[in-house]
């Protein structure tokens, strides 16, 4: 018994950080992924390894299940959430920069993207195009055949495809426009925000009704610009913009008198920026101290 149980937690512990990026992938939500994973846990406790001939795509199956179950309930909190929901933000090493696909996965705008997919959908999208599940393996993980998974995996990629961010942007660009981004709100400086953010920039700020955040999209670069050059500069206390990697890309940590304030994760089309994420909900901020491993 002992013996089996060394076993089944070694295999976990080897797959943890796969597991955790599945799960967070599908939700959004590291505290949730957490959950999940204690669930999965449980659950491969009183599997039968023997049985098991791929035990990373079991892993994941479990994993699958658990978190499409947690999505069911994460979106009945949503629909009460205050403001607008933005994901939980991740400070990551700086190599998941150098999976580009990971990278990618995670973003804030990817998991945006994701959201506006059904759970099977997104289920079934993750699984194949950035873990690389075969058919039968997601089919298993959904409790579909696997014709319809086919079927629903095209139609997930149509969608997202559709609506992801357009041209792939290297790490030195991100790196460049958030620097440059950074310097323009320190100094409120408007031409230089106007300069790079697109005509139509959407400002979305989560503060889930315990931090003051606009309590609906800003949309256009005049709006936002304004809002931005008119913000940060006159806030009180002493104020420090932090580059960091948020999610696998480039982003700001805001710190006033040394604590956390908000993260600013930002979306970038063709060399412009079209989407500004603010995350000042303290709830999603635990994760940006200290550094959380994400694979594929």
């Amino acid at each position: 018994m002992s013996e089996r149980m060394d076993s089944a937690t070694e295999a976990f512990v080897t797959h943890r950080n796969l597991l955790f990026t599945v799960a967070y992938e599908l939700l959004g939500s590291a505290a949730d992924a957490e959950d999940v994973l204690q669930e999965a846990w449980l659950r491969w406790a009183d599997v039968d390894l023997d049985t098991v001939r791929n035990q990373r795509a079991y892993l994941v199956q479990i994993t699958t299940r658990q978190a499409l179950s947690r999505l069911r309930t994460l979106g009945r909190r949503k629909e009460s959430y205050v403001g607008p929901w933005l994901p939980e933000p991740l400070l990551t090493a700086p190599d998941v920069a150098e999976d580009v696909e990971l990278a990618d996965s995670v973003s804030m705008a990817m998991l945006l993207v994701l959201e506006t997919l059904t759970p099977t959908e997104r289920a079934v999208f993750v699984l194949r195009e950035v873990f690389a599940l075969e058919y039968d393996e997601i089919a298993e993980a959904v409790d579909k055949n696997q014709d319809a998974v086919r079927q629903i995996a095209h139609r997930a990629r149509s969608h997202v495809a559709a609506r992801r961010p357009r041209g792939l942007v290297t790490a030195a660009e991100s790196r460049g426009a958030v620097e440059a981004f950074k310097h323009a709100v320190e100094t409120g400086d408007l031409q230089n925000l106007l300069d790079l953010l697109a005509p139509d920039v959407v400002l979305l700020g989560d503060g889930g009704g315990v931090k003051q955040a606009v309590p609906r999209p800003v949309v256009g670069a005049d709006k936002v610009g304004r809002l931005l050059s008119a913000g940060l500069p006159k806030l009180p206390g002493d104020v420090v913009v932090e580059p960091v990697q948020i999610n696998g890309h480039p982003a700001l940590i805001v710190r006033i008198n040394g604590e956390i304030d908000d993260v600013v994760a930002l979306r970038l089309d063709n060399g412009l920026i079209t989407g500004l994420y603010v995350v000042r909900n303290p709830e999603k901020l635990s994760r940006v101290e200290q550094e959380t491993p994400v694979t594929r």
